[in-house]
């Protein structure tokens, strides 16, 4: 865990590409060929901390999924879930969001797979709003698309220390999502 919490750190501050070996190795007081000893390669690395991230983003997607009532209340809980694994570890978040790319095969793929089945949980979270009435006819695909941006971006800009505390985040972004949700256009919002 040490290994992915450093990578962690300077993939979020230089890039996968541009983090070598050695300079994790160097920050965890290792030669470069020792942390061979403990990982593979440092794609391995990446794989690690981008695959407990995703199950952190599903496991909180699964418990909103499984609460009972609306589809409101089961799309703000799916955002408040998502705004509470970036503030668990915004460096991981950031990792997660974009350096994925950067693993080959099916690793990759994987990884694909799965931010497709999530979005696809938002959509047909909207579609069931929808359907029962509590969000207005729109498109889901481009509601879950702006949702997830906007929840993604967090990790992009967030930081313990800053002025928003990870309550009034979440808050905000909930009643952002909200209102995306039930905004059917523009002509009507005005």
């Amino acid at each position: 865990m040490q290994i992915d919490d450093v990578a962690t750190a300077l993939f979020r501050e230089r890039g996968y590409a541009a983090t070598s070996v050695r300079e994790i190795a160097r920050a965890l007081d290792l030669r470069g060929a020792s942390l061979y000893a403990h990982v593979a390669s440092k794609e391995d690395v990446l794989w690690s901390i981008v695959d407990r991230t995703a199950a952190r983003f599903e496991d909180a997607a699964d418990a909103a999924a499984r609460a009972e009532g609306s589809a409101a209340g089961r799309l703000t809980g799916l955002v408040r879930g998502h705004v509470g694994v970036i503030m668990e570890d915004p460096g991981a978040a950031v990792v997660f969001v974009h350096e994925w790319r950067q693993l080959n095969g099916r690793r990759r793929a994987d990884v694909l797979a799965r931010r497709d089945r999530y979005e696809a949980r938002v959509r047909d979270l909207i579609r069931a709003g929808v359907d029962s009435g509590e969000f207005e006819p729109g498109d889901p695909v481009l509601t879950a698309t702006f949702i997830l941006s906007a929840l993604n971006g967090i990790a992009t800009w967030y930081r313990p220390d800053g002025r928003s505390s990870p309550e009034m985040i979440a808050d905000t972004y909930t009643n952002l999502a909200l209102r995306a949700a039930r905004v059917a256009s523009l002509e009507e919002a005005r």
